[in-house]
């Protein structure tokens, strides 16, 4: 594996959740493999779990980390091909990427979308220029289109607390102050399509995800009977996908609340907004995974890490 830009750079997903889970008993059996390596992490936009579990990720397979907030500490770089920079960017993604790749063995990249033009979005952009441009491989700390370090933990933390051999996944939409990105929904649906599980998404009409990533997979308008027998609840707000970037619905009927819930395990990426997303009472019960989901960010991204150092 080169990159890791997209969950569907996991060849067998099955494989990937034992190693992690492997990994997990032990992160420190393979701290010899990056040592003298060097991750550069490059944040266009803010982070907190992404950041310290990549940082910590790299740590324990001996790699030294560097970090960069890239919109507020360096240059405005340029993207476009043939472009007069005669603006406010000062140095072209074509040496920029050449300049880290001399820095760093792997170079990690977080960039969120315009959410207005759909178009350069749904390019990939920022990711693909740096795919092209740079000389070592690209790792994908949320993009535009995609979180695959948070689809593999999420699959990950599935397998851990699943007693089915197939049990039943829902994601479902919850309103948000703030127009989101598609980015953990889109991934977490393609990680889903990828496992053996009975997977439903629930989200209010006109706030249907792309057709290229929903697919097959079907989509329930009714909340609460997607709900039902349902053993996990994956719960992330995003804009609208047809009106692109628009926030049109902020029903708080569609809150997740523990009668909701009923039996089953609650989930979420974070951060989340209290009783605007999830009703305290689900946060704080036995039935929420988030901090577990947290966690395993450390092991997702270091699965990732260690296997791109072996690929040489």
């Amino acid at each position: 594996m080169k990159h890791y830009t997209s969950i569907h750079d996991i060849d067998d997903i099955n494989s990937w959740i034992e190693e992690a889970k492997t990994l997990k008993k032990n992160p420190l059996k393979f701290k010899k493999l990056g040592k003298h390596k060097t991750l550069g992490l490059l944040f266009f936009n803010s982070s907190l779990r992404t950041r310290l579990s990549t940082q910590k990720a790299a740590l324990n397979l001996g790699m030294d980390p560097i970090v960069m907030n890239v919109s507020g500490d360096a240059w405005g770089i340029e993207f476009g091909d043939g472009t007069v920079m005669n603006g406010n960017t000062a140095e072209h993604i074509k040496e920029a990427a050449a300049v880290v790749s001399q820095y760093c063995d792997i170079i990690a990249v977080r960039a969120f979308p315009t959410l207005t033009d759909k178009v350069k979005d749904e390019s990939e952009q920022v990711l693909t220029a740096f795919k092209k441009y740079a000389s070592v491989p690209v790792v994908n700390m949320e993009s535009a289109t995609g979180h695959p370090l948070q689809a593999l933990t999420d699959a990950i933390t599935i397998s851990e607390n699943t007693t089915k051999a197939k049990p039943k996944v829902v994601l479902s939409w919850a309103p948000h102050v703030k127009a989101l990105p598609h980015a953990v929904a889109n991934s977490f649906v393609q990680a889903m399509q990828k496992m053996d599980v009975d997977f439903v998404i629930t989200n209010p009409e006109g706030y249907n995800l792309s057709p290229n990533i929903v697919g097959n997979t079907p989509v329930n308008h009714n909340q609460e009977d997607a709900f039902k027998d349902a053993d996990f609840v994956y719960v992330k707000n995003w804009s609208s996908y047809e009106d692109y970037g628009k926030v049109k619905n902020t029903d708080p009927n569609w809150m997740i609340t523990k009668d909701k819930l009923g039996a089953a395990k609650f989930m979420h990426c974070l951060p989340v907004r209290r009783n605007v997303i999830v009703e305290d009472a689900v946060l704080d019960s036995d039935s929420s995974l988030v901090i577990e989901q947290a966690n395993n960010r450390t092991y997702a991204a270091q699965l990732v890490l260690k296997k791109i150092l072996e690929n040489g």
